[in-house]
């Protein structure tokens, strides 16, 4: 089995970079950061920082020929995602593995339209607390990769080469049997703690602390939970306490992307998660009336936020 030699990787924010160091920490020549020329200005002025220490990246632009990667990892937010798609098209080879680590229960789909679905695993980050702020990014945990085919019952060849990349590079993972459930249950953790978080204004630790506010962030999820069931998924409420154990052992000052999309004054990925359960809620007549509000109070934040 061929090692993985070299990754691409697309979306430099906290997640990204945070899984960028791990890469260059196990080798610097390993890993290049595709990003369009303004960006690249910006970043070669000042190097990317990952818990006080810095990072000189190799960057690329989308027009730069290069050999293809051995793999691709996808890690910008949903609004740039079909942007992302056409620039890592001079990385994507015959044998390019693509993982896509975005929120929600679509991007899978939209990478496959664009590339096929023979070299796309599946994949989802779990219990990460990265919080980027500016050029520097902070993590008190670094959380876990979950990915795979979409039945992991005998683990791929494609599989196996990012299993052994990660363990050269000190990535925690995670291979889950039913990758299918292992994304629908993390899109409810998102759909419940982002959202919230977005509207409270609150890092985890107001989760953690307040009964009305975990409250909210549960309501969220159960409507999600229901929606599961109609397109083959179990999920329940033991999939949403299980989530407690991930929640209080997190950093109290972390915060989620949507929580610092928000402070940041930046596009949120509501569409992708509200948005998407209000859609499935019609479709299949399944009243959600936390996601409508949710929905309601942070598109109307933006809206403010840009006036």
């Amino acid at each position: 089995m061929r090692e993985i030699q070299n990754v691409s990787v697309i979306g430099l924010g906290a997640i990204g970079a945070a899984y960028a160091s791990r890469l260059y920490d196990m080798n610097p020549k390993c890993v290049r950061v595709i990003a369009d020329e303004e960006r690249i200005a910006r970043y070669r002025s000042r190097d990317m920082v990952v818990n006080g220490r810095a990072y000189a990246f190799d960057y690329v632009s989308p027009e730069t020929e290069v050999h293809p990667a051995d793999l691709v990892i996808i890690a910008v937010k949903y609004e740039g995602l079909a942007q992302a798609l056409a620039d890592i098209r001079r990385h994507v080879g015959p044998d390019t593995i693509i993982l896509s680590l975005l929120n929600g229960i679509s991007s899978e789909e939209m990478i496959a339209q664009a590339y096929g679905d023979k070299n796309l695993l599946y994949a989802i980050c779990v219990a990460i607390d990265a919080v980027r702020e500016g050029a520097s990014v902070r993590f008190s945990g670094i959380g876990r990769i979950c990915f795979g085919e979409r039945d992991n019952t005998v683990y791929s060849a494609k599989v196996q080469r990012v299993k052994s990349l990660f363990e050269r590079a000190n990535i925690p993972y995670e291979i889950p049997t039913d990758m299918l459930r292992t994304l629908w249950w993390k899109f409810m953790i998102n759909v419940g703690v982002n959202q919230a978080s977005a509207v409270l204004r609150a890092p985890y630790g107001v989760f953690q602390a307040v009964p009305e506010a975990h409250e909210l962030m549960v309501r969220g999820m159960q409507e999600v939970v229901a929606l599961a069931e109609h397109v083959g998924v179990h999920l329940s409420q033991d999939d949403i306490s299980g989530f407690d154990e991930i929640l209080y052992a997190m950093s109290p000052d972390g915060k989620t992307s949507m929580l610092q999309d928000i402070e940041a004054g930046r596009k949120t990925e509501v569409d992708y998660m509200a948005g998407a359960v209000r859609r499935l809620g019609r479709q299949y007549g399944v009243a959600t009336p936390v996601n409508d509000m949710f929905y309601l109070v942070i598109r109307a934040m933006e809206t403010l936020q840009y006036h």
